[in-house]
């Protein structure tokens, strides 16, 4: 799986690195993804993040 953010849409609040640090982190006012494929052990939890963005700019696919 693959984590993606809509850095147009980020609003840099970061929840997602607060959910996922190890996926996730704010840079510059915005989210970042950290690692290119998400590790099978992250895959629920980076779920839970990209459904708790706010402006929904995640994207798992």
């Amino acid at each position: 799986m693959l984590a993606v953010i809509e850095e147009k849409k980020c609003v840099g609040c970061g929840l997602c690195a607060n959910v996922v640090p190890d996926l996730f982190e704010v840079k510059d006012k915005k989210a970042i993804v950290i690692i290119d494929m998400i590790p099978s052990e992250l895959e629920e939890i980076a779920q839970e993040a990209k459904d708790s963005c706010p402006v929904e700019a995640i994207m798992i696919s």
